[in-house]
């Protein structure tokens, strides 16, 4: 049986139509955190010119699989094996067929449930991996100078770090920073639906 996220369902949509226009030159996408791959398959379906590579910790291969298995698409491949902080990433990776291609570096909801070391690596190997003009998107909940953009965003942060207490909702301020480490400059910060953001970053 697929697995399955409601959540992947609802925000699709609004996701998809700011990749639209980020993703419109670039080719090949790799998607940090793929869980369901809901959104692989979506995405990759609404945006044909690119390929889209999931990846993942193994335990979430089968269920992506699955998603992969049933859309039938000419430019989704099989997952790779990524954790952001032990394993190769794609360009020194025999395992990934686009491992060299790479233009752009998505991810939804996984900075917030990383710990804070593996945020910091997360960047840090995007910024390795993407070439000049590369793009780094994230998408999910993010606090600004300290403080929560909801009450909903606070109670999530709670059950967060009840959860794990090494997760919890990011500082805007904290990741672009690294980013800017990393050699990536913000190009854009757009408000989603339910207090969430996509955040933009290209490597320069």
């Amino acid at each position: 049986m697929k697995p399955y996220s409601e959540s992947c369902d609802q925000n699709r949509d609004p996701i998809l139509n700011i990749l639209q226009e980020l993703f419109a030159n670039k080719k090949h996408i790799l998607e940090i955190g793929s869980g369901t791959g809901q959104h692989a398959v979506y995405f990759a379906k609404h945006m044909p010119h690119l390929i889209w590579q999931c990846s993942d910790q193994t335990t979430y291969h089968d269920g992506i699989n699955e998603w992969l298995k049933e859309a039938k698409l000419d430019n989704t491949v099989s997952p790779i094996a990524l954790n952001v902080s032990t394993d190769d990433w794609p360009s020194t990776s025999s395992t990934s067929t686009h491992s060299n291609n790479t233009d752009a570096i998505f991810s939804a909801n996984t900075v917030h449930i990383m710990s804070w070391d593996n945020v910091k690596d997360f960047i840090n190997n995007a910024g390795k991996l993407l070439t000049k003009n590369g793009l780094l998107v994230l998408y999910g909940p993010f606090n600004y100078n300290n403080q929560y953009t909801s009450q909903s965003n606070k109670q999530f942060d709670s059950w967060l770090k009840q959860r794990d207490s090494k997760s919890g909702i990011r500082d805007f301020e904290d990741i672009n920073k690294l980013a800017k480490q990393a050699n990536f400059i913000l190009q854009n910060d757009y408000p989603m639906p339910t207090n969430n953001r996509i955040l933009c970053w290209k490597k320069y």
